[in-house]
């Protein structure tokens, strides 16, 4: 399997050449959302240019064509997780999105009071708050499995906790805030032998490993278009074919329709029963784009250079004085949380920024996980298919200004 060369992935992302406060600009907060390649970019402005329309509503050409290539597109992420069928690809406004749906659509016709939702200890707030509102209008109950002290999950507890009252596990293939890898494929085996269903928030896992959802044996798998190098505004729900077929709407309006009466409506089959409405057309081409993109250079080459590069950050990070890695699990990826001695997260965040890196800093949407640490936030570096070694020394050259100014 050859090796990637950076440069050249790098050379394909426009927003990657400028400077930032007059240095060459070193981004390095891909978990958050990742910079798009000249490839994604050209198809939509082609599509926006020469081949837009309404799709599934008109007999004209344009439309036609629209059509086709918005399913040709739900066939591309089809195929990005290994989907036994486009039917089983609901497009979505993004990883938030598709749980929710999950959670109001599955959630509200499954559960019922004293049932429960088992999530983790390290979960994104757009796992934990769709299952807070559903149980509370179900009567359900929310339980969160623990975190140990390097950021792995609690398998034993997850043991404890995983019974018969468990309808739902849903919980993250690599946390945003720790960069855990969770062992899904076991824990989706140990979810269905007590009879729940498997959600998987794979919105970190998706540009930087292979997904194969049969393989996985997940009942619903959710991702965002925009972390995978492609658009904002749309995202993707797998979910095995009889399970989408078994749940209601959760929006109404058109599209989503078989037929209308003042007394009555019956719906359309999946996925068009989850889609109301003109969907985001040029978004799903471009989603679709990257996700040809992403195979075409193979994720699995992408995630053994990644590894690399994770692993020598992890190495020069250890150099900084005082610094304390959050998150030190035996298996994670691309995500690197930190704090410093007598430094905010913002405090480092905003001295890197003067040197033309950028990062992030805050909870991360994982308020849960920074209680866990005793944090009130951390910094957070994150890698993509384009970081470099070099961007991580410029990195490391910044936190010995953060370390030099607050020692």
């Amino acid at each position: 399997m050859p090796k990637l060369d950076p440069e050249t992935i790098r050379a394909q992302f426009p927003g990657l050449q400028g400077l930032a406060h007059g240095k060459p600009f070193v981004y390095l907060d891909s978990a958050a959302t990742a910079q798009k390649p000249l490839r994604v970019i050209e198809r939509m402005d082609r599509f926006l240019r020469e081949e837009y329309g309404t799709v599934h509503r008109g007999l004209y050409e344009r439309s036609v064509r629209s059509t086709q290539l918005y399913e040709e597109a739900r066939a591309t992420v089809a195929r990005f997780v290994n989907a036994g069928s486009e039917r089983e690809i609901v497009f979505t406004m993004g990883c938030t999105d598709a749980i929710n749906l999950v959670a109001w659509s599955w959630g509200r016709k499954h559960l019922r009071p004293g049932d429960r939702v088992l999530v983790t200890g390290m979960e994104h707030h757009a796992n934990i708050v769709p299952w807070q509102i559903t149980a509370e209008l179900t009567g359900a109950e929310l339980v969160a499995c623990p975190v140990l002290d390097d950021g792995s999950l609690d398998l034993e507890a997850f043991d404890r906790l995983c019974d018969e009252r468990v309808k739902l596990v849903s919980l993250v293939h690599v946390a945003n805030s720790l960069g855990t890898i969770n062992p899904v494929k076991e824990l989706a085996r140990k979810a269905h032998a007590v009879g729940a269903r498997i959600l998987v928030d794979a919105a970190q896992s998706a540009p930087h490993m292979p997904l194969d959802v049969r393989d996985l044996d997940c009942d619903f798998l959710a991702f965002s278009a925009h972390k995978i190098y492609g658009p904002t505004g749309i995202g993707a729900l797998y979910a095995k074919l009889a399970i989408l077929e078994d749940m209601p709407p959760w929006r109404g309006g058109g599209e989503m329709i078989e037929t209308v009466t003042f007394e009555k409506t019956t719906f359309a089959p999946p996925p068009a029963r989850f889609e109301a409405g003109t969907p985001p057309i040029t978004e799903a081409i471009g989603m679709a784009a990257a996700c040809a993109w992403l195979q075409e250079i193979g994720l699995a080459r992408i995630a053994a250079a990644e590894r690399e590069l994770f692993a020598y950050a992890e190495a020069r990070l250890a150099e900084i004085p005082g610094l304390r890695r959050i998150g030190t699990a035996p298996e994670r990826s691309t995500v690197l949380g930190f704090v410093m001695p007598g430094a905010h997260a913002a405090d480092i965040s905003s001295i890197l920024d003067m040197e033309g890196v950028a990062i992030r800093a805050g909870h991360h949407c994982a308020q849960p996980v920074m209680r866990c640490f005793g944090v009130p936030a951390t910094a957070r570096a994150s890698l993509g298919i384009y970081s470099t070694r070099a961007d991580v020394d410029r990195l490391i050259v910044g936190l010995g200004t953060v370390a030099r100014l607050f020692a």
